[in-house]
Protein backbone atom coordinates (compact mmCIF):
# COMPACT_ATOMS: atom_id res chain seq x y z
CA UNK A 1 0.00 0.00 0.00
CA UNK A 2 1.44 3.53 -0.39
CA UNK A 3 0.94 5.75 1.70
CA UNK A 4 0.38 9.31 1.37
CA UNK A 5 3.19 11.90 2.80
CA UNK A 6 2.78 12.48 6.55
CA UNK A 7 -0.30 9.79 6.75
CA UNK A 8 -0.89 7.77 10.01
CA UNK A 9 -2.17 4.09 8.71
CA UNK A 10 -6.16 3.86 10.47
CA UNK A 11 -7.82 0.35 10.36
CA UNK A 12 -11.39 1.51 9.10
CA UNK A 13 -13.91 -1.44 8.90
CA UNK A 14 -11.36 -4.16 8.07
CA UNK A 15 -8.98 -1.99 5.37
CA UNK A 16 -5.78 -0.07 6.65
CA UNK A 17 -6.35 3.76 5.15
CA UNK A 18 -4.24 6.81 5.52
CA UNK A 19 -5.16 9.45 8.05
CA UNK A 20 -3.35 12.58 7.66
CA UNK A 21 -1.31 13.44 10.66
CA UNK A 22 -2.46 16.24 12.62
CA UNK A 23 -6.31 15.57 11.32
CA UNK A 24 -9.19 15.37 13.13
CA UNK A 25 -9.35 11.44 12.91
CA UNK A 26 -5.78 10.99 13.98
CA UNK A 27 -6.30 13.18 17.04
CA UNK A 28 -9.14 11.61 18.14
CA UNK A 29 -7.05 7.96 17.02
CA UNK A 30 -4.01 9.26 19.71
CA UNK A 31 -6.59 10.45 22.50
CA UNK A 32 -8.20 7.06 22.44
CA UNK A 33 -5.00 4.67 22.29
CA UNK A 34 -3.52 7.14 25.56
CA UNK A 35 -6.65 5.97 27.15
CA UNK A 36 -6.24 2.66 26.36
CA UNK A 37 -2.66 2.45 27.51
CA UNK A 38 -3.50 4.26 30.73
CA UNK A 39 -6.92 1.97 31.89
CA UNK A 40 -4.88 -1.04 31.36
CA UNK A 41 -1.88 -0.05 32.89
CA UNK A 42 -4.26 0.18 36.20
CA UNK A 43 -5.71 -3.06 34.75
CA UNK A 44 -2.85 -5.74 35.04
CA UNK A 45 -4.80 -8.22 35.95
CA UNK A 46 -7.12 -8.30 33.46
CA UNK A 47 -4.30 -7.07 30.09
CA UNK A 48 -3.75 -10.17 28.52
CA UNK A 49 -7.53 -11.38 28.72
CA UNK A 50 -8.26 -11.20 24.72
CA UNK A 51 -11.67 -13.43 25.20
CA UNK A 52 -15.10 -11.84 26.57
CA UNK A 53 -18.59 -13.37 26.40
CA UNK A 54 -20.36 -11.41 23.65
CA UNK A 55 -23.52 -9.88 24.45
CA UNK A 56 -25.55 -10.15 21.06
CA UNK A 57 -24.48 -13.72 21.00
CA UNK A 58 -26.34 -14.00 24.64
CA UNK A 59 -29.36 -12.03 23.63
CA UNK A 60 -29.63 -14.59 20.97
CA UNK A 61 -29.30 -17.60 22.94
CA UNK A 62 -31.80 -16.28 25.24
CA UNK A 63 -34.01 -16.10 22.49
CA UNK A 64 -33.44 -19.29 21.13
CA UNK A 65 -34.01 -21.08 24.78
CA UNK A 66 -37.56 -18.81 25.54
CA UNK A 67 -38.45 -20.78 22.05
CA UNK A 68 -37.25 -24.17 23.45
CA UNK A 69 -39.05 -23.14 26.69
CA UNK A 70 -42.19 -21.76 25.07
CA UNK A 71 -42.25 -23.71 21.72
CA UNK A 72 -45.48 -22.11 20.53
CA UNK A 73 -45.95 -18.95 22.42
CA UNK A 74 -42.24 -17.58 22.65
CA UNK A 75 -41.04 -19.78 19.63
CA UNK A 76 -43.48 -19.75 16.69
CA UNK A 77 -43.27 -22.86 16.41
CA UNK A 78 -46.73 -23.97 14.38
CA UNK A 79 -46.46 -27.71 13.63
CA UNK A 80 -48.63 -30.54 14.89
CA UNK A 81 -48.04 -32.00 18.00
CA UNK A 82 -46.08 -34.88 17.24
CA UNK A 83 -43.44 -32.40 15.84
CA UNK A 84 -42.91 -30.32 18.57
CA UNK A 85 -40.07 -32.61 20.57
CA UNK A 86 -38.17 -32.07 17.21
CA UNK A 87 -38.46 -28.19 16.98
CA UNK A 88 -37.61 -28.34 20.75
CA UNK A 89 -34.38 -30.32 19.78
CA UNK A 90 -33.39 -28.39 17.63
CA UNK A 91 -33.37 -25.12 19.19
CA UNK A 92 -31.78 -26.87 22.47
CA UNK A 93 -29.34 -27.92 19.87
CA UNK A 94 -28.71 -24.47 18.85
CA UNK A 95 -28.50 -22.34 22.02
CA UNK A 96 -26.10 -25.16 23.71
CA UNK A 97 -23.92 -25.02 20.98
CA UNK A 98 -23.84 -21.11 21.31
CA UNK A 99 -24.16 -20.97 25.11
CA UNK A 100 -20.79 -23.66 25.45
CA UNK A 101 -18.56 -21.30 23.03
CA UNK A 102 -19.73 -18.10 25.14
CA UNK A 103 -19.08 -19.53 28.37
CA UNK A 104 -15.89 -21.09 26.84
CA UNK A 105 -14.77 -17.15 26.24
CA UNK A 106 -15.71 -16.09 29.80
CA UNK A 107 -13.32 -19.47 31.17
CA UNK A 108 -10.34 -18.02 28.92
CA UNK A 109 -11.02 -14.64 30.27
CA UNK A 110 -10.58 -16.07 34.01
CA UNK A 111 -7.97 -18.02 32.68
CA UNK A 112 -6.08 -14.75 31.51
CA UNK A 113 -6.31 -12.73 35.03
CA UNK A 114 -5.50 -16.20 36.73
CA UNK A 115 -1.77 -16.05 35.10
CA UNK A 116 -1.39 -19.85 35.04
CA UNK A 117 -4.39 -21.22 36.26
CA UNK A 118 -6.31 -23.09 33.69
CA UNK A 119 -9.71 -25.27 33.98
CA UNK A 120 -10.55 -28.70 32.91
CA UNK A 121 -11.00 -28.31 28.77
CA UNK A 122 -14.81 -29.87 29.42
CA UNK A 123 -16.09 -26.90 31.94
CA UNK A 124 -17.63 -25.15 29.40
CA UNK A 125 -19.22 -28.42 28.35
CA UNK A 126 -20.02 -29.53 31.57
CA UNK A 127 -21.12 -25.93 32.74
CA UNK A 128 -23.64 -26.77 29.78
CA UNK A 129 -25.05 -30.36 30.26
CA UNK A 130 -25.68 -29.11 34.04
CA UNK A 131 -27.48 -25.96 32.80
CA UNK A 132 -29.70 -27.92 30.49
CA UNK A 133 -30.72 -30.47 33.13
CA UNK A 134 -32.04 -27.55 35.10
CA UNK A 135 -34.08 -26.86 32.16
CA UNK A 136 -37.30 -28.41 32.94
CA UNK A 137 -37.12 -26.73 37.08
CA UNK A 138 -36.57 -23.46 35.02
CA UNK A 139 -39.84 -24.12 33.29
CA UNK A 140 -41.83 -24.94 35.83
CA UNK A 141 -40.68 -21.96 37.93
CA UNK A 142 -40.95 -19.45 35.14
CA UNK A 143 -45.09 -21.30 34.95
CA UNK A 144 -45.29 -20.05 38.40
CA UNK A 145 -44.81 -16.82 38.38
CA UNK A 146 -46.72 -16.58 35.01
CA UNK A 147 -49.57 -18.01 37.15
CA UNK A 148 -49.08 -15.77 40.39
CA UNK A 149 -48.96 -12.82 38.24
CA UNK A 150 -52.37 -14.02 36.58
CA UNK A 151 -54.07 -14.60 39.87
CA UNK A 152 -52.73 -11.52 41.14
CA UNK A 153 -53.83 -8.93 38.28
CA UNK A 154 -57.04 -8.15 37.33
CA UNK A 155 -56.35 -6.62 34.33
CA UNK A 156 -55.18 -9.96 32.85
CA UNK A 157 -57.03 -11.46 30.37
CA UNK A 158 -54.62 -14.61 30.03
CA UNK A 159 -52.02 -16.55 31.05
CA UNK A 160 -50.47 -16.01 27.09
CA UNK A 161 -50.58 -12.28 27.66
CA UNK A 162 -48.85 -12.53 30.85
CA UNK A 163 -46.03 -14.53 29.48
CA UNK A 164 -45.83 -12.78 25.94
CA UNK A 165 -46.53 -8.69 27.20
CA UNK A 166 -46.11 -8.28 30.94
CA UNK A 167 -41.83 -6.88 31.93
CA UNK A 168 -42.32 -9.03 35.00
CA UNK A 169 -42.54 -12.23 32.98
CA UNK A 170 -39.64 -11.15 30.82
CA UNK A 171 -37.62 -10.37 33.94
CA UNK A 172 -38.30 -13.50 35.27
CA UNK A 173 -37.19 -16.08 32.27
CA UNK A 174 -34.14 -13.81 32.11
CA UNK A 175 -33.37 -14.18 35.56
CA UNK A 176 -34.34 -17.47 36.01
CA UNK A 177 -31.66 -18.74 33.13
CA UNK A 178 -29.03 -16.47 34.38
CA UNK A 179 -29.33 -17.80 38.13
CA UNK A 180 -27.91 -21.43 37.18
CA UNK A 181 -25.83 -20.19 34.93
CA UNK A 182 -24.57 -18.52 38.11
CA UNK A 183 -25.03 -21.30 40.18
CA UNK A 184 -23.04 -23.39 37.68
CA UNK A 185 -19.84 -20.77 37.64
CA UNK A 186 -20.24 -18.79 34.90
CA UNK A 187 -21.16 -15.43 36.40
CA UNK A 188 -20.18 -12.79 33.75
CA UNK A 189 -22.45 -14.61 31.11
CA UNK A 190 -25.23 -14.41 33.84
CA UNK A 191 -24.83 -11.30 34.14
CA UNK A 192 -24.77 -10.53 30.93
CA UNK A 193 -28.11 -11.94 30.52
CA UNK A 194 -29.84 -10.16 33.45
CA UNK A 195 -28.20 -6.53 32.09
CA UNK A 196 -30.70 -8.01 28.59
CA UNK A 197 -33.66 -8.24 30.67
CA UNK A 198 -32.86 -5.29 32.64
CA UNK A 199 -32.60 -2.69 29.14
CA UNK A 200 -35.65 -4.36 28.29
CA UNK A 201 -37.94 -4.26 31.32
CA UNK A 202 -36.12 -1.38 33.94
CA UNK A 203 -36.14 -4.65 36.37
CA UNK A 204 -32.72 -5.05 37.75
CA UNK A 205 -32.30 -8.49 39.50
CA UNK A 206 -28.50 -9.75 39.88
CA UNK A 207 -28.13 -13.37 38.83
CA UNK A 208 -27.45 -14.14 42.29
CA UNK A 209 -30.31 -13.49 43.96
CA UNK A 210 -31.86 -16.35 45.24
CA UNK A 211 -36.16 -16.18 44.46
CA UNK A 212 -38.65 -18.74 45.35
CA UNK A 213 -41.33 -19.78 42.97
CA UNK A 214 -44.81 -18.12 42.33
CA UNK A 215 -42.82 -14.49 41.88
CA UNK A 216 -44.83 -11.57 40.71
CA UNK A 217 -43.36 -8.31 39.49
CA UNK A 218 -46.62 -5.91 38.97
CA UNK A 219 -45.66 -3.09 36.25
CA UNK A 220 -42.11 -3.48 37.34
CA UNK A 221 -39.93 -0.45 36.63
CA UNK A 222 -37.56 0.57 38.90
CA UNK A 223 -37.00 -2.50 40.68
CA UNK A 224 -33.43 -3.73 42.29
CA UNK A 225 -32.48 -7.01 43.63
CA UNK A 226 -29.18 -7.46 45.11
CA UNK A 227 -26.93 -10.08 44.85
CA UNK A 228 -26.88 -12.09 47.71
CA UNK A 229 -31.24 -11.25 48.44
CA UNK A 230 -33.20 -14.26 49.07
CA UNK A 231 -37.07 -14.65 48.45
CA UNK A 232 -39.25 -16.73 49.72
CA UNK A 233 -42.82 -17.88 47.82
CA UNK A 234 -45.14 -16.40 46.74
CA UNK A 235 -43.66 -12.88 47.10
CA UNK A 236 -45.47 -9.70 45.19
CA UNK A 237 -43.34 -6.52 44.31
CA UNK A 238 -44.37 -3.15 42.85
CA UNK A 239 -42.39 -0.86 40.95
CA UNK A 240 -39.23 1.25 42.43
CA UNK A 241 -38.89 -1.06 45.22
CA UNK A 242 -35.20 -1.81 46.28
CA UNK A 243 -33.62 -4.48 47.88
CA UNK A 244 -30.41 -2.81 48.35
CA UNK A 245 -26.99 -3.49 50.62
CA UNK A 246 -26.23 -0.61 52.78
CA UNK A 247 -22.77 0.53 52.05
CA UNK A 248 -20.72 -0.30 49.00
CA UNK A 249 -18.17 -2.91 49.02
CA UNK A 250 -14.92 -1.00 48.62
CA UNK A 251 -15.75 1.73 50.37
CA UNK A 252 -14.30 0.11 53.44
CA UNK A 253 -13.39 -3.86 54.58
CA UNK A 254 -15.68 -5.77 55.06
CA UNK A 255 -16.36 -9.56 56.67
CA UNK A 256 -17.53 -12.63 54.40
CA UNK A 257 -21.16 -11.77 56.38
CA UNK A 258 -21.13 -8.43 55.25
CA UNK A 259 -19.68 -9.66 51.70
CA UNK A 260 -21.98 -12.93 51.00
CA UNK A 261 -25.02 -11.61 53.42
CA UNK A 262 -25.77 -7.63 51.80
CA UNK A 263 -29.28 -7.68 51.07
CA UNK A 264 -32.58 -8.28 52.66
CA UNK A 265 -34.48 -11.51 53.17
CA UNK A 266 -38.27 -11.58 52.06
CA UNK A 267 -39.91 -14.58 53.60
CA UNK A 268 -42.54 -16.18 51.98
CA UNK A 269 -46.12 -14.56 50.93
CA UNK A 270 -44.69 -11.25 51.48
CA UNK A 271 -46.19 -8.31 49.49
CA UNK A 272 -44.18 -4.57 49.05
CA UNK A 273 -45.79 -1.88 47.43
CA UNK A 274 -44.15 0.80 45.20
CA UNK A 275 -41.29 2.96 46.39
CA UNK A 276 -40.49 0.77 49.23
CA UNK A 277 -36.35 0.91 49.95
CA UNK A 278 -35.36 -2.06 52.46
CA UNK A 279 -31.32 -2.28 52.81
CA UNK A 280 -28.74 -4.49 54.74
CA UNK A 281 -29.53 -8.30 55.67
CA UNK A 282 -32.82 -7.64 57.36
CA UNK A 283 -35.77 -10.23 57.21
CA UNK A 284 -39.21 -9.29 56.36
CA UNK A 285 -41.49 -11.88 58.45
CA UNK A 286 -43.55 -14.50 56.44
CA UNK A 287 -47.29 -12.25 55.31
CA UNK A 288 -45.91 -8.87 55.92
CA UNK A 289 -47.40 -6.18 54.00
CA UNK A 290 -44.92 -3.03 52.95
CA UNK A 291 -46.63 0.11 52.54
CA UNK A 292 -45.28 2.27 49.81
CA UNK A 293 -42.69 5.10 49.88
CA UNK A 294 -41.45 2.86 53.13
CA UNK A 295 -37.69 3.35 53.83
CA UNK A 296 -36.83 -0.11 55.95
CA UNK A 297 -33.39 -0.92 58.13
CA UNK A 298 -34.32 -3.40 60.54
CA UNK A 299 -36.39 -6.58 60.68
CA UNK A 300 -40.41 -6.99 60.71
CA UNK A 301 -42.40 -9.68 62.56
CA UNK A 302 -44.54 -12.24 60.48
CA UNK A 303 -47.90 -10.57 59.52
CA UNK A 304 -46.96 -7.24 60.16
CA UNK A 305 -48.09 -4.03 58.28
CA UNK A 306 -45.45 -1.32 57.44
CA UNK A 307 -47.12 2.49 56.07
CA UNK A 308 -46.17 5.57 56.68
CA UNK A 309 -48.16 8.28 58.05
CA UNK A 310 -51.10 8.94 55.48
CA UNK A 311 -50.99 12.31 53.82
CA UNK A 312 -53.04 15.27 55.46
CA UNK A 313 -55.95 16.79 53.65
CA UNK A 314 -55.50 20.49 54.29
CA UNK A 315 -58.96 22.66 55.27
CA UNK A 316 -59.91 25.41 52.90
CA UNK A 317 -57.47 27.92 54.34
CA UNK A 318 -54.82 25.86 54.17
CA UNK A 319 -54.85 24.70 50.75
CA UNK A 320 -55.11 28.80 49.41
CA UNK A 321 -51.79 29.74 51.76
CA UNK A 322 -49.97 26.86 49.61
CA UNK A 323 -51.51 27.84 46.52
CA UNK A 324 -50.14 31.26 47.50
CA UNK A 325 -47.22 30.41 48.37
CA UNK A 326 -46.40 28.40 45.51
CA UNK A 327 -47.52 31.38 43.16
CA UNK A 328 -45.23 33.54 44.66
CA UNK A 329 -42.26 31.10 44.35
CA UNK A 330 -43.16 30.53 40.45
Amino acid sequence: MVQTPNATPIAIAGSIRPVPTGSAIADAAGALKAARLEWRGRQKAWRDAASFPQRAALEHVVGTLAAALYPRRLGQFRGPDKDEDGFVVAKLIAATTDLEREIAAELGYWEASARGERFDPDQPGTIVRLFAASLGTVRRLIDSDVEAAFLGDPAARSVDEILVCYPGAVASLHHRIAHQLHLLGAPITARIISEIANERTGIDIHPGATIGERFFIDHGTGVVIGETAIIGRGVRLYQHVTLGARTPLGTRTVGPRERYARHPIIEDDVVVYAGATILGRVRIGRGTTIGGNVWLLTDVPADSIVVQPEAQVADVRGAASVREALAAAG
